[in-house]
């Protein structure tokens, strides 16, 4: 018996849904990922193999061309310049979130921008509020961001019995926070601006203004102009991985074709090719290799750079970039009664409170103010239960809040001290959002009940 047909809006739906579920899909997988390397870097780093750690962050890399020499030990070469590529794909999100996602409406954009917000300006309070008058006052960033990958791979935990509209909520929200923290990273963590190199990354970054405004579209001329941006963002004293998110802004993303165009160019393509077809001719004759062509670059042209960009860098971003930031960034030797200290002295206690607190006691505090106001609205079947839970994983500042400790202290002590803060802050935030979701939402059986009854 033949299966009957979806109806077209069903059908629709899923054709929209799907992209997403497998792109969140990514950064759960990823974040799960991410756990399991930032423990093997602490095991190791607190092994009797621990100054291997140590030696290999510090080995010299050098990129030689001409006549000059660029040398970096393999601890920067990684937070320098392949972040520069994770920056470039949070450049990407935030168009693409801005453009046509969860940011492209001021009604849908509200509720996670105000939670964003208040969930950046609290935890620094707090940090601020334990480190008056302390050397370490600079840390004030660190418990900013959330850490999107680590996010979802906990919610990835409860299966499918998180709604969809608390996971891109909750993606919306680390969006907007990634973009506030690189704002706050251009501001207030760069040590000293040379001017001559500034002016040569503000003339590169009008070259590539200007070929978005021209429509060039080929990805190595991206690439050759971002490249020159990140040595002179390097030279100037701004951290270099801007760079990446300044690119990721300005790659086009609008398609060359519409889906209507796109449709009867291919519906056409596809008619030439079924008429050149030959009785028992096996190799594609050259008619159909011009329908064929003609049929790839259309499917070129309906899709944006900045969407196969995206598309193809964030397996490579997920699976191997900031797996290897974790390796190089999140082994901390240290005996359990160093990190007991470390909690008590103001960077442990500022960056954990400020995390496991000061995160959701902000987004849950702006997303209340939003709402009341009538700033913001709740989604459709949206419930503070499940913002709660949502609002404390948003604590896990695992990637950025590592990042940003490099920025702000050179001081190995403080700079253990807070990645202590982070990793004690982000495993409680974890397991403690992980609880209160897995005790509020609904079982599965009850998901799979709802999903059988019939739609008015």
């Amino acid at each position: 018996m033949a299966k009957p047909r979806e109806p077209a809006p069903i059908v629709f739906a899923r054709r929209i849904v799907s992209p997403l579920r497998n792109f969140l899909n990514t950064r759960a997988k990823g974040g799960l990922l991410l756990m399991f390397v930032a423990a093997a870097a602490l095991v190791w780093a607190n092994s009797p193999w621990g100054d291997s750690y140590e030696q290999l962050l510090h080995t010299e890399l050098s990129l030689s061309f001409a006549n000059h020499t660029f040398s970096m030990g393999l601890l920067h070469w990684i937070d320098d310049a392949l972040m520069a590529v994770f920056f470039f794909t949070v450049g990407l999100e935030i168009k693409r979130e801005v453009l046509a996602g969860e940011l492209s409406s001021p009604r849908q954009a509200a509720l996670p921008i105000a939670a964003a917000i208040g969930g950046c300006v609290v935890p620094a309070l707090v940090y601020l509020a334990l480190n008056l008058g302390a050397p370490t006052l600079h840390g004030w960033g660190i418990p900013m961001a959330t850490d999107i990958a680590f996010a979802l791979g906990m919610l990835s935990l409860l299966g499918g019995r998180v709604p969809l509209w608390l996971v891109v909520f909750l993606t919306a929200l680390a969006i907007v926070d990634d973009l506030i923290a690189v704002v706050v990273i251009a501001l207030f963590y760069t040590a000293q601006i040379h001017v001559d190199a500034l002016m040569i990354a503000a003339g590169l970054t009008i070259v590539v203004v200007v070929m978005n405004a021209r429509d060039v579209r080929g990805p190595m001329k991206y690439l050759a102009v971002g490249t020159a941006l990140w040595f002179a963002m390097h030279a100037s004293g701004i951290h270099a991985t801007i760079a990446g998110v300044i690119m990721g802004l300005l790659i086009p993303a609008s398609p060359r074709k519409d889906h209507r165009r796109f449709a009867d160019d291919v519906n056409n393509a596809v008619n030439h090719f079924k008429a050149a077809v030959s009785p028992g001719a096996m190799p594609v004759n050259r008619r159909q290799q011009e329908a064929l062509h003609a049929i790839h670059k259309a499917v070129i042209d309906v899709d944006s750079p900045s969407h196969r960009l995206e598309h193809a860098l964030h397996p490579t971003v997920s699976y191997v970039i900031i797996p290897l930031f974790a390796l190089a960034n999140a082994g901390v030797a240290v005996s359990m009664g160093e990190v007991g200290d470390a909690l008590l002295r103001p960077t442990g206690i500022g960056v954990g409170l400020g995390l496991l607190l000061g995160k959701p006691l902000g987004i849950l505090g702006a997303s209340w103010l939003a709402l009341k106001s009538g700033f913001a609205q709740m989604p459709a079947g949206g419930k503070w239960s499940y913002l709660l839970g949502a609002s404390i994983l948003g604590g896990i500042g695992f990637t950025m809040s590592l990042f940003i400790t490099g920025l702000a202290f050179s001081d190995p002590s403080y700079v253990a001290d807070a990645k202590i803060g982070i990793l004690a802050g982000s495993i409680v935030a974890a397991l403690v959002g992980l609880g209160v979701l897995h005790a509020v939402l609904p079982s599965e059986s009850e998901v799979r009940d709802q999903a059988a009854q019939p739609h008015a």
